[in-house]
This record gives structure tokens, sequence and C-alpha cells, in this order.
């Protein structure tokens, strides 16, 4: 009896020490979780009762001018997300009340999702209209909820396409303003931070409680004109209609402050279904992305330049024989009628747009009327790159591509290549820096940051969108400017003889044809050409109003200047009408 005895108190004494051994165990590990690892266990609890959620920033929207007043070119529309969770609802009646009501918007498969073993939350479906939610709702699904979102809405359709640019799926702007202004348009999205009990529903009580506003995006307004805009694209489809060309794009804008009113790129696309694409190019802006040879309307520079520094005038004679040699090569004139064969003046030579006249103007740059050399180059380049800073981003408040100048004295036939340059080829500068530049030449020398954004509407008031650097830069002297102005027009007497340019408006302009690259060289044969034309518009006896840039070409096609010049006719003509711009005396 002892030894059993023995044995029952060696038993309770075992499972005593087990049960001392296990509370040690429990009293250590409450020790971490309440003391070391408090922290940590705080914050998971505070995680299964608290309610996270973003609040989101309204898209803001954007406004092209109309007489004057502000109008909505793209809109936002309240569209919803659904959101399920396939664990919980009932997988048979929801699959057949989504397929039968939100059909057209399902972004994943309901078989694939219900498939999905511990699966709780799902996004099924995107964009859907407000009408389709009410009927879906009258199902009185369990488990299925609703969140709003901002669907972005072009109600002009393709107007202005490759200016405005679109949205993305991800709520991110792409090309146009829409993606070179995503931020301000984008706004900054608010914070909800609740706590919220067993069931996830928020409650009132708590210190805990977070709620950051979002700040909604800026409404931001073009300087573009709504309705010029329209009738240019539809002017430069009619043009691509009756020509050769494929493409065409045009710009018009103040060169007295560098606002831009029409900015069209030509084939188009509707930013809605952007998806729809063919070719991704159609979303680039022919206007700012695209550096190409302007060609012959770069006379226009390398004249102002020679006059600028006193070593020619209008006047001033030389000897034209149709071409010139340089470095080996032989240049020559697209015109070869034997009456401007002989000594002739600039002003002659710019209105044949003889590539002799220009290189003339480079020689005489170097103060060596024979020959090109180092100093005429650097001369050329100070004004191209640095003056009219072309091959550089102007600063206008879109994607834009900068180009390049080549170096005057880096490579083999620097010569030859600037004496190219001076009939633009050998370069590369864009549509907007071509004409920023050349704004400067015939508004009284000023070379102005241009800009296609007039403002942020706030209210009904346009405000300054933010800071900017705008430049204001006297680069030519008065005289320079309206001796070259004076020469513009004359480019187009036979214009106004031909009752194209109506009396009591000084216009002016530069056609340019310009080869294109193939294999490396230029195709010799010009049976691929570019053409532009470049011109302002205004009353007599006044500063220009408005400048007027145009660009067509089509891949296998010949598009000479001429072709760009009969664009250019129709576009100042409409310009005329459209304003009532009053003639001068």
């Amino acid at each position: 009896m002892p030894q059993n005895n023995n044995k029952h108190h060696s038993r309770i004494k075992i499972l005593r020490n087990i049960v001392l051994v296990a509370l040690a165990i429990i009293a250590v590990r409450l020790f971490f979780i309440q003391i070391i690892e408090h922290d940590y266990w705080v914050a998971k609890a505070d995680e299964q009762h608290t309610i996270l959620e973003t609040i989101s920033a309204k898209r803001g929207e954007i406004y092209m001018m109309d007489k004057g007043d502000p109008v909505a070119v793209v809109l936002n529309q309240t569209m919803y997300q659904i959101i399920i969770d396939p664990a919980a609802v009932d997988q048979e009646k929801t699959k057949k009340a989504l397929e039968e009501n939100v059909k057209d918007y399902l972004v994943v498969s309901l078989d694939e999702i219900f498939s999905q073993e511990g699966l709780r939350y799902s996004i099924v479906a995107k964009n859907v209209p407000r009408a389709n939610i009410e009927k879906l709702a009258a199902e009185n699904l369990s488990s299925v909820w609703f969140k709003k979102s901002n669907q972005r809405v072009y109600p002009e359709g393709e107007l202005g396409a490759t200016t405005l640019g679109f949205v993305n799926a991800d709520g991110l702007g792409q090309y146009g303003v829409e993606g070179s202004l995503n931020e301000q348009l984008a706004g900054k999205d608010g914070l909800l931070k609740s706590t919220a009990d067993f069931n996830k529903v928020a409650l009132s009580i708590g210190n805990d409680n977070i709620k950051i506003p979002a700040e909604d995006g800026k409404n931001i307004v073009l300087s573009i004109d709504r309705s010029l805009e329209r009738g240019t694209e539809e002017l430069l489809q009619k043009h691509i209609d009756q020509t050769p060309a494929t493409h065409a794009a045009a710009l018009i804008m103040d060169p007295n402050t560098g606002e831009v009113i029409t900015m069209a790129s030509l084939p188009g696309y509707n930013p809605a279904d952007y998806g729809k694409v063919k070719d991704a190019s159609s979303y680039i802006n022919q206007v700012t992305e695209v550096p190409y040879e302007p060609a012959s309307v770069c006379k226009s520079f390398a004249f102002s330049a020679a006059i600028n520094e006193g070593k020619m005038t209008a006047d001033t004679t030389y000897f034209n024989q149709g071409y010139e040699i340089v470095d080996g090569w032989k240049i020559q004139n697209a015109e070869q009628r034997s009456s401007i064969y002989g000594t002739i003046n600039m002003k002659t030579a710019l209105y044949w747009s003889l590539n002799t006249g220009s290189i003339y103007a480079l020689k005489l740059l170097g103060d060596n009327p024979a020959a090109i050399n180092q100093q005429g180059r650097e001369k050329l380049f100070d004004y191209y790159h640095n003056k009219f800073r072309l091959g550089n981003a102007t600063g206008i408040e879109l994607i834009e591509a900068e180009g390049f100048i080549p170096d005057p004295n880096e490579g083999w036939g620097r010569d030859s290549v600037y004496a190219n340059l001076t009939f633009g080829q050998n370069l590369g500068i864009t549509m907007i820096q071509t004409a920023t530049a050349y704004s400067a030449v015939i508004n009284g020398g000023y070379w102005r940051t241009p800009s296609v954004v007039k403002g942020e509407l706030v209210g009904e008031e346009i405000k300054p969108l933010y800071a900017t650097n705008k430049v204001e830069d006297k680069i030519l002297s008065d005289e320079t400017s309206a001796t070259m102005r004076d020469m513009f027009v004359n480019n187009r007497s036979y214009k106004a003889r031909g009752g194209i340019d109506r009396p009591g408006y000084a216009i002016g302009g530069k056609s340019g044809t310009a080869q294109v690259i193939k294999d490396g060289a230029y195709d010799d044969t010009m049976s691929e050409t570019v053409g532009t034309y470049i011109g302002f518009v205004g009353p007599t006896n006044d500063l220009p109003k408005y400048v007027i840039m145009v660009k067509m070409w089509g891949e296998g096609h010949y598009l000479d200047g001429g072709i760009a010049s009969n664009l250019f006719d129709d576009l100042e003509n409409y310009l005329i009408d459209y304003l009532k711009l009053k003639p001068g005396n």
C-alpha cells in the first residue's frame, strides 16, 4: 500500500511539474506578447479592425475657347466597378444576374473566379453605366458591391485628338495634354481610415480615425479655338483627299504672344476609343513631337542672320550660275530658268527660293563672298541654335522633341553640311520650333515661348495654371524684321495679283520642298518629298496678327511647297473670315 501511495504521489508530482512548465511557457509567451512584441500585436489587431479606403480624386476637365468663352471638350462621366466576394455569393444566381445585366462590361471569366479556392475579393466589371447598375441592384444580390469610378468622355470625337491625348485603363494620361499635364489634371487621392467592428462596419468612435480629403485635378483651359480647330481639320482633310498626301499637319499662332490657337495632325483618332487605333503613330502630335527637315523655309533664318549682322540687305547682289560646288558636291537650284541667271539681288533669290542665294548669305556671314568658312558656320550655328533656338525644346506645355543642329566644326564636309543647312536640310527641327522662330523673324524680332494653355478654370474665371519661365528675347532688330516682312510679302505678290490674297491685308510666306532620306541617303529621284509652307497674315501697315504653318506628306509621293501653299491659301482666307479680321488702310 505505501508503495502505491508513493507511485500516486510521484504521478502527481510529475503532473504538477508539467503544469508548472506549461504555465512558465505561457507566462514567458505572454511576456513576449505583452512586452517584447507589444507593438507588433497591437498593429495586427488594428489591421483586423481598421478600414483603409482610397478617396479618388476627380480628374480635371479640359476646355477649348469658343468666341471668348471656355467650352468643355474633355469631361468625366460617373461609371461603376462591380466587386464580389466569390466565396460568399450565390454563384449560380450571381453569374446569371451579371451576364444578363453587365455582360459587355465584364473583365474576368466568372467560371475562373469561382473556381479559385479561398478568393474573397474580385473586380469583375468596369466602366458600367448607372442604368445597368440599377438593374443589377434590383436583383438584391449578397456580397456584391458597386464602386464609383470616372470615365473620360470626349464629346467632340476626333477633334484635336493629338493635342488632347487620352487616359488609359490605369487612369494615367497618355500623349497630348492628358499626358504632359497628367499631374495637374489627376489631382491627389485622399484616404479614409476608420475603426470597424468584426463585420467591417465602420464605427463612429475612436481617436485613430483619419480622413484626408482628395484634391481634385485642375480644370485646364487651352488657347485652342474649338471652331477654328474644327475648320482647320476639315481643310486638312479636304487637301488630303484632293492631293497625293496621306498626312497633313497645321498650326496657327499669335506671333506677338506665342499663343497657339490651332494645332492639328491628320489622320487622327478618337481618344474615347484609343485602343482601336491600328497604327500607334496616330497618337503622335506632328507639330511638337516629330523633328524633320522643312527645307527652304529655313532660308528665312539664314537671310535674317546675314541681314541682322549687317552683312547684306534685300538689294545686295551676287552672281547666280544655277549651282554651287561645295566640298566637291554640286548643289543646284530647283529653279533653273534663264531669266534669273547672272547678277541678281537677294530679294529675287528669296522669291525664287534659290539655294545659291542662301549659300551666299552664309558666305557673307563669314566675311568672304567667295567661300564658306569657319566664321560663317559658327555664326549661322549661333543664330540657328542659340537665337532662334532650333533643335531645342521650346517650353510649350506639351510633349516635344528637341531635334538637332549639326556642330559647325566637327565631322567631315562641314562646309557642304552648312550649305545645306541654309536651305533646311541636314538638320532636324519640329514645326513648333520652326513657327516660333519664324514668328521672331516677322514680329519685330522677339523670340517668345509658345503656349497652348490659357490657364486654369476656377469657377468662371481663367487663372494662371502655374508659374512658368516664359521667355521673351529680342534676337533681331526692328529693321531686320521689317526687311524680312517685305521680302515675304513680295514672295506672294503673284498670289495677290491672282486674287487669292485679299487687298488690305499683309500676307507673306515661304515654301519648302524637302527630300526624304532612304537607305541612309537623300533620295535624289525626288520620288517622295515633304511639302511645307509657313506665312503670316494681318492688316496692312501693322504687325502680323497670325502665323500659319502647314506640312503635307505621303509615303512614296511627291509633295512640294506649292501643294502646301494651296492649303495655306485656304487657311488664311478661312482665318480672316472666321475671326472677322479687319483690313488695314
